[in-house]
C-alpha cells in the first residue's frame, strides 16, 4: 500500500485530504509543522509527501530542501500543496525540491493523477 505523508498545519484541511486519500487507497500519517514533517520523513519513510507551503515553525519550503538534502529521504517525491499560486511561488517550491505542485482548493482527482505519475513502480491495486 502507497504511504503518503500529508503535512498541513491547518486541522479541517488535514483532516479532509487524509479522508478522500484513505477512500481513494492510500495508507496517510499525517505532519502539523515542517520539522514533525522532517522527523516522520526520516524515520518511516513515507512513499510520497503532500507539503503544505506557509506552515509554522519550519516552512514547507524549508522543510522539502531538509528532506532533499538527507540521503535517506533524498528520493521520496515531493508536491507542494498550498494556496500560493504566482509563478514566483511555483519557482521557489520547485527549487527548494518539490517534484509537483498543486493548488488549493485541492482537486482530489488531479492530485491522485500526479500522485500516480511520481510513483509508477507503486502498486495501486492494494
Amino acid at each position: 500500500m502507497v504511504v503518503i505523508l500529508v503535512v498541513e498545519d491547518d486541522e479541517m484541511s488535514r483532516d479532509m485530504v487524509t479522508r478522500r486519500l484513505v477512500k481513494m487507497g492510500y495508507a496517510v500519517i499525517t505532519a502539523a509543522d515542517g520539522g514533525e514533517a522532517i522527523e516522520i520523513a526520516r524515520g518511516q519513510r513515507p512513499d510520497l509527501v503532500l507539503m503544505d507551503v506557509c506552515l509554522p515553525g519550519v516552512d514547507g519550503v524549508e522543510a522539502t530542501r531538509q528532506i532533499k538534502a538527507d540521503l535517506r529521504t533524498s528520493a521520496i517525491p515531493v508536491i507542494a500543496l498550498t494556496a500560493l499560486n504566482t509563478s514566483a511561488d511555483v519557482r521557489r517550491a520547485i527549487q527548494a525540491g518539490c517534484d509537483d505542485y498543486e493548488t488549493k482548493p485541492v482537486a482530489m482527482g488531479r492530485l491522485n493523477n500526479k500522485i500516480r505519475k511520481l510513483l509508477p513502480a507503486a502498486d495501486f491495486s492494494s
